[in-house]
């Protein structure tokens, strides 16, 4: 970014929140009052994130932050039937859908709605004065990683987002839904904030997804904390299909206390330039992390996963997972960061990243990483980046398969493994139609594809020993 339009934006952005901050902390109690003010003087001090930053080097926001983004502090006066705007193409998923238009909240039954079994979900601006001291205790209370202007921008800037409540030893019966969908002529820079509190002993499944009705330019940058309280177990889901011209930065961070749950799958199959920034504090021991992603990436696309795990205390474990393919120019990014920290005895930690790269224009930068000061732990990490197997092709071609088809197959047998740590039934069904609908489309195309997804009545079996592949 030219430091000229950068210094332009930051000055514009600076502005902005002096004119109305009466309006962006309306809903505020003191203590996030505080922390707004912080926030601000925060990103006034470290400003955009460059490429000069040794985080931000192998990703360009450039062209992303203008000074032509539109920032809006007050929602639109039009009323929105959110189940016309969104429709989930999910079949038999039955889960409860709680939504973002543009940013901000839209309801149905209300703004803050309690579930028989005393579940708390909806606006986070309206939990700020329903539910203040259970909000203050939580919010801004997670985020780190030094010094990031765009998570102090949030912090600044966030007036709407999701809220989740599940109280001890409560378990949601049906997942619940965070859906952000945007629609707007003007080119948008949302800054959304949710905040998710699992109680002692519960157990709750979230699925997030980001969504665009239009092809206009957009810049979300989203902030989601999530607390996990002792025992608790928490399934997330971050599903991003957007269209090329959108930007998003997604920073999610989870704390998590003694004998805690975590899965969490990033899910990328579009998007014009995406940035996933994942923070797992493990606080308690006895408590355990599995983090996995999937990145499908063509055209110009870019995608840039850094995943953060803080092994803080003794007797905790983590698995990292990461598979990309990229095609044409596509670019991608993966980072990932293991700290055991020296009280942080019996750590078992496994991180691994893969990558196939389907022409000699695509390009990708892994760096996982090792920070130890304990001596009794179990870690190791790697990293690969080549192309499809020439034996495993060798093999599918000799049953028969065309060239084509045993190239498709290799790599939807890539991506299956992410795919299969999916625990939501239909979700998994429906991601794995997406997936072969991508990979036929975009980055195979065929016209007699064997795997026939846009005809699902039907079945085709392969028998094909799919360890040699």
């Amino acid at each position: 970014m030219q430091n000229n339009t950068k210094q332009i934006l930051e000055d514009k952005l600076l502005g902005l929140f002096e004119e109305n901050v009466r309006l962006i902390s309306a809903n505020d109690t003191p203590a996030i009052r505080e922390a707004r003010q912080k926030a601000i003087e925060d990103f006034r001090n470290t400003g955009l994130p460059t490429m000069k930053l040794e985080s931000w080097k192998n990703t360009d926001l450039s062209q992303a932050l203008r000074p032509d983004l539109r920032s809006y502090f007050e929602p639109g006066k039009e009323k929105i039937d959110i189940d016309k705007v969104f429709q989930c193409e999910v079949p038999d998923f039955d889960t409860h859908i709680v939504s973002l238009y543009n940013g901000w909240y839209v309801f149905r039954d209300g703004p803050l709605v309690t579930l028989p079994n005393g579940t708390v979900i909806g606006s986070i601006a309206r939990a700020m004065t329903e539910l203040p001291g259970l909000v203050d205790l939580h919010f801004n209370k997670y985020i780190h990683g030094g010094k990031n202007g765009l998570n102090a921008l949030n912090t600044a800037f966030a007036q709407d987002g999701i809220f989740i409540y599940v109280p001890d030893g409560v378990e949601t019966y049906k997942p619940i839904q965070m859906v952000n969908v945007l629609n707007r002529e003007n080119s948008l820079f949302v800054q959304n904030r949710n905040l998710i509190i699992a109680g002692k002993n519960s157990r709750v499944s979230i699925i997030h997804c980001d969504d665009s009705q239009n092809y206009n330019s957009s810049f979300t940058n989203t902030v989601t904390e999530v607390f996990m309280d002792e025992g608790s177990v928490v399934d997330h889901y971050k599903l991003q299909n957007l269209n090329n011209n959108s930007t998003l930065i997604n920073s999610a961070f989870f704390h998590q206390e003694r004998n805690s749950r975590l899965t969490t799958n990033m899910l990328t199959l579009n998007g014009g330039l995406i940035r996933n920034d994942t923070h797992v504090a493990l606080k308690g021991a006895g408590s355990r992390a599995e983090i996995s992603g999937l990145y499908l990436m063509d055209k110009e696309q870019h995608v840039d996963n850094q995943v953060f795990i803080d092994h803080a205390v003794p007797d905790c474990e983590s698995h990292e997972l990461f598979k990309g393919i990229l095609d044409d120019q596509a670019s991608g990014v993966f980072k990932g960061h293991i700290l055991v920290r020296k009280d942080a005895q019996q750590t078992n930690a496994y991180q691994t990243n893969r990558n196939i790269l389907l022409t000699d224009k695509a390009t990708v930068n892994s760096k996982p990483f090792l920070e130890i000061y304990a001596d009794n732990v179990k870690c190791s990490h790697g990293a690969t980046v080549g192309q499809l197997d020439d034996e495993a092709m060798f093999y599918i071609k000799s049953r028969g398969i065309s060239g084509h088809n045993a190239r498709l197959l290799l790599m939807y047998a890539f991506a299956a493994e992410v795919i299969g740590k999916i625990s939501i039934r239909p979700l998994k069904d429906r991601i794995d139609d997406l997936v072969k609908k991508r990979l036929r489309g975009e980055l195979a195309v065929c016209d007699q594809c064997v795997l026939h997804c846009k005809n699902q009545e039907k079945k085709y079996t392969f028998d094909i020993d799919m360890s040699k592949i």
